[in-house]
Order: structure tokens, then C-alpha cells, then sequence
């Protein structure tokens, strides 16, 4: 992917999950088109730019929000994009599924989301411009095995983003969604492992091959630039084509239902 020189030249930009994977191919390739950029993860940052701040927070709690937004202000004077990339999950069956687990996921992927947006909508409004980029998934539109809090979650995810659009438009602000496929990251690295969950997964793509994290930087960052400044409430399918596909049976690599009536009367 090649970078549009000075596209974010005295731009600021603020990004979640930004430590790996699609978070910090985002954050690399701002810094590559002129962006300042804050980013924040659980993990440290390994990004050393006279332009980036690097700040560790969970996004589910309100603070970690608060300080990102702060940062950016503080540092760089000001939030022009924003991208709500920060995402994971504990898979299990509905019947097996613990509520600390539905919690687990739900919260990091579409709390942590809204948390965002509520601090960056604030500053943004303030400033009367801004974009918001939030990363839901291929299965907001698709259910999978064992897969059922992440993709309530990232349902939520597109639908929040749906409302920014329409809270946010009249203060100038733009709310979109990305919504990968299968991407090569650290965080889907049990499918990578495994050579027939990903020959499962490759049969039902179109394309054949998986996404990495710089395919779906690129548009994601389209999405925050001046070039989509008509652009709002979109969801933004980038998955070779696996949407016109099907989801692959997970069953094989996710065993059995562990719940049954005569076990747990």
C-alpha cells in the first residue's frame, strides 16, 4: 500500500488498540501521510516518532477514553480523526458461553467503542470538524459457531456508528465503519495455526488468501481523509469478497457443545 504524501499533514489523530495488528497499521500509516497520532493499548507501543504519544489504558474503562482525547488536545491541539480499532473476544457456545466471558467481549468491543466515540464526539463538537473510523467485522452481518458475544458486539458496533452519523452530522462530524474480514493479525493467530481452519476459511473468500492489517488501514484511513468528506453512516465491507460467500463451519475446530440436560439437570 503506498501512502498519499502530506494527505494528514497538520492533522491529528487519535487510535485504540494501536500496540498490533490493524490498530498499528493504522497508527503507521497516519504518521507516514504527515498525522500527528495518540494511540493507547494494554500493551506498549513499540512506535518511536517525534509524532506520536504512546499511552497504555483499557479501553473499557471511561478514563482511558478521557486521557486519549486529552492527550491529543494537550500535545497536538486538537482530535481531527479518530479510530476505534481495539477489539478481541472469548468464543463459547450460547449454552456454554460464562457471563464473565459475554462480558469480557461485549465490553471491549462495543463499550469501548461508545466510550470513544462520547470523547471524541465532545472535542469534535467543540472544534465543529472531525471523523470517527469505528472497526466492527464481517460478522456484524454473519453468525458464526462459538461466536455469539462477538458478533452481537460488532452488530452494535455498525449500528452505534450509524447513530454517530446521525448525532454527530450536524456538528460537522463524520461516523463510518470498517468491517474486515479475516485478517492475519496477532489476535487471529489460533486460525493461522491451525491448517484446516484456515484452508476452511480461504475455501469460503473469494479472493482466496486473508487480509493483512495494511488492507485494511488504507481504507479505513480513506474513510477519516478529506476524500470521503460526503461519506457518513457507511459500513464499509473490506473482506475479498467473503461476504457474498458464507461463514465456514467452526464446529470442527471449536469441539463440542459442552451443555447438556442430562449433565446439568
Amino acid at each position: 500500500m503506498v501512502a498519499i504524501k502530506d494527505r494528514f499533514a497538520g492533522k491529528v489523530a487519535v487510535v485504540t488498540g494501536a500496540a498490533s495488528g490493524i490498530g498499528l497499521a493504522i497508527t503507521q500509516r497516519l504518521l507516514l501521510e504527515g498525522a500527528s497520532v495518540v494511540g493507547t493499548d494494554l500493551h506498549p507501543i513499540g512506535v518511536t516518532d517525534t509524532n506520536f504519544v504512546g499511552l497504555t489504558g483499557d479501553v473499557t474503562q471511561e478514563a482511558t477514553a478521557q486521557d486519549l482525547v486529552a492527550a491529543a488536545v494537550q500535545r497536538f491541539g486538537g482530535v481531527d480523526a479518530a479510530f476505534n480499532v481495539a477489539g478481541g473476544s472469548r468464543p463459547g457456545y450460547i449454552v456454554d458461553l460464562a457471563e464473565s466471558d459475554w462480558d469480557f467481549t461485549v465490553d471491549l468491543c462495543l463499550k469501548g467503542v461508545f466510550l470513544g466515540m462520547k470523547h471524541q464526539g465532545r472535542q469534535m463538537m467543540r472544534q465543529g470538524r472531525g471523523s470517527i473510523v469505528n472497526i466492527a467485522s464481517l460478522n456484524a452481518h454473519v453468525p458464526m459457531h462459538a461466536g455469539s458475544a462477538y458478533v452481537a458486539a460488532k452488530a452494535g458496533v455498525e449500528m452505534l456508528s450509524q447513530n454517530g452519523a446521525l448525532e454527530f452530522g450536524p456538528f460537522g462530524i463524520r461516523v463510518n465503519a470498517i468491517l474486515p474480514g479475516l485478517v492475519q493479525t496477532p489476535l487471529t493467530r489460533r486460525h493461522f495455526d491451525n491448517p484446516d481452519a484456515l484452508a476452511a476459511f480461504q475455501a469460503r473468500i473469494p479472493m482466496g488468501r486473508p487480509a493483512q492489517p495494511d488492507e485494511i488501514a488504507a481504507p479505513a484511513i480513506y474513510l477519516a481523509s478529506d476524500d470521503a468528506s460526503y461519506v457518513n453512516g457507511a459500513s464499509l465491507l473490506v473482506d475479498g469478497a467473503w461476504g457474498v460467500s458464507a461463514y465456514p463451519d467452526m464446529r470442527p475446530f471449536r469441539g463440542p457443545i459442552g451443555w447438556n440436560e442430562r449433565t446439568h439437570a
